[in-house]
């Protein structure tokens, strides 16, 4: 076995640990669990942060397909995760790392890395002990200094590539203090044909858990409603843990009064309990209620967003969907999102935006429904539609604009069209010679200037603002010159990379290279989808309460 210092153990630093597994099937949604988990400890008083583990070999989720997936979310340091650690950021409040996403890939990366270097002085490499250590190592390193560490094992117990996770999760219980490590388990409660709440499905994956030598001190029921008393009766005695441990976690019509659900089932009361914390927790009347406050106010109307976008789901573009909610809350209106697929707008403009207040046309990569994005770029730029470009939607108004207003017919994206005569977006020169496809790209938070007096130094409220980065391509500078001159104006930019565009004579025409949904919270809301829909509610006449519901 490694020593205490390979392994970064120090039993006296006294760490909370919540590990969080799930049964019966992916997407039960016990990520949402641990983040509302976690908000609640962090109303509390405690400092509480996350990791996801993602059992795939992918190094990271860069190069994954948003169908299988969802989006990519990335975090401050570049990293490209999956989009749990978005949910974690939001609900947290947190700016997390790459150290905080673990994966096969980059644990046996780094184990074989030290194999061919020497490492392990002569040792056959194994499973146990050395990949296990390595999970053990990066789970610990990423609850240095925090009071609480919620871990988030993706996939499914019984799931062939979490198995070396589960063996690692049974080592860190062996090592660690009682009070210091609690299990949570996520599992289905489906209705039966009868109306019946099922617990057979509960049943065996606990036993599957069991037969790994984890005993879970938590379940939480996913169900329709609220688990009867006689269900979590008999949830506890076949599963051996107390009644007062099964919690129900009904269906919500948003995500984020999960916390308030599981608040009012005492599930934060019970892991303070359980894991010593009752002392050092902030009393009732002094926690934090704010999130409280912000997710149930009162909304006085609703306006259509339409998300012009390739993907034909919602996962695929979950931050942007949560960031006009977020706007939403800050001017006290509910967002509803319309889908519009860009492959419908290829042949021309057909109606599709006519009851809509507002576009938003999103990122991604690939030829696919690009000419319906462009069109989309169009059709608010000519009728005064409220309009938010976002990374690929920056770049296809910029190609909309070389096309029909500097009659530059076959103008495109050098990415898209490589024989392009006109590539108004393309490669700097100093990307040239790039081979890899994973982690290549421009990352994580950058620093843009903004000029002074344009309607993004209005939103932003400052000459310069920091946002996360996903892309390769960029505005070719050849270009810049004559864009501007014809009326685009690019004002924000960072030496001659540009990331911010306006029309200054539109209602609202904003396209930015970054993506700034990527740091929009509940409370604090993303700049730019704040004044689209405040544009939105300034187009209708009227003030926010007054917006017909």
């Amino acid at each position: 076995m490694p020593t205490e210092s390979e392994t970064n153990y120090d039993p006296e630093l006294g760490r909370k640990f919540i590990f969080v597994t799930g049964g019966v099937m992916s997407g039960l949604g016990k990520g949402i669990t641990a983040a509302s988990t976690g908000r609640l400890l962090a109303n509390a008083g405690f400092d509480v942060t996350a990791v996801k583990i993602d059992p795939y070999l992918n190094v990271d989720a860069g190069t994954m397909n948003p169908y299988q997936h969802g989006e990519v979310y990335v975090l401050k340091d570049g990293g490209e995760v999956d989009l749990d650690l978005g949910n974690y950021e939001r609900f947290l409040d947190i700016d997390m790392t790459f150290d905080h996403n673990v994966t096969t890939g980059k644990v046996y990366q780094h184990v074989i890395e030290k194999e061919r270097a020497g490492d392990y002085l002569g040792k056959t490499v194994q499973i146990i002990p050395h990949i296990t250590d390595d999970i053990k190592r990066r789970i610990r390193e990423a609850a240095e200094g925090h009071d609480v560490c919620i871990v988030e094992v993706g996939g499914t117990v019984g799931d062939i590539e979490g198995m070396p996770y589960l063996e690692a999760l049974r080592q860190f219980a062996h090592e660690e203090d009682d009070d210091d490590i609690l299990f949570t388990h996520v599992t289905l409660v489906p209705y039966s044909k009868n109306g019946e709440q099922k617990t057979k499905p509960t049943q065996h994956s606990v036993k599957e858990l069991r037969s790994i030598g984890l005993q879970p001190d938590i379940l939480v029921g996913r169900c329709e409603d609220k688990l009867h008393a006689d269900v979590k009766e008999k949830i506890a005695l076949f599963c051996d843990v107390p009644t007062d441990a099964v919690f129900s976690n009904p269906d919500v019509e948003d995500i984020y009064h999960v916390p308030l659900m599981v608040e009012e089932e005492g599930l934060d009361e019970y892991v303070m309990e359980r894991l010593d914390l009752e002392s050092e927790a902030l009393p009732e009347a002094e926690r934090d209620n704010r999130w409280r406050e912000l997710v149930t106010q009162d909304t006085t109307g609703e306006v259509e967003i339409a998300l012009v976008g390739k993907y034909g789901l919602e996962d695929a573009y979950i931050s942007i969907h949560e960031s006009l909610k977020h706007a939403g809350l800050e001017a006290g209106v509910d967002v509803n999102t319309t889908w519009v697929h860009s492959e419908d707008l290829a042949d021309g403009y057909d109606g599709e935006l006519d009851d809509v207040d507002g576009v938003v046309v999103p990122g991604g990569f690939g030829s696919r429904g690009i000419e319906g994005k462009i069109e989309a770029c169009r059709y608010a730029r000519e009728n005064d539609l409220p309009w938010l470009g976002l990374c690929l939607g920056f770049q296809m108004a910029v190609v909309e604009y070389a096309r029909n207003v500097l009659d530059l017919e076959d103008a495109h994206s050098a990415e898209i069209e490589d024989g392009t005569p006109h590539p108004v977006i393309d490669l700097l020169p100093e990307q040239y010679d790039l081979e890899d496809m994973g982690g290549t790209m421009r990352l994580g938070a950058h620093e843009t200037d903004i000029d002074a007096g344009t309607l993004a130094h209005e939103l932003y409220g400052d000459t310069s603002c920091t946002e996360r980065h996903r892309h390769r391509y960029e505005v070719n500078p050849e270009y810049i010159d004559d864009l501007e001159d014809a009326g685009l104006v690019f004002s924000g930019h960072t030496n001659k990379r540009m990331e911010i565009l306006e029309l200054p004579d539109h209602p609202y025409y904003l396209g930015t290279q970054f993506h700034p949904e990527f740091r929009s919270r509940p409370g604090r809301a993303s700049p730019p989808f704040v004044g689209l829909l405040e544009t939105v509610l300034d187009e209708t006449g009227a003030e926010p309460e007054e917006v017909e519901a």
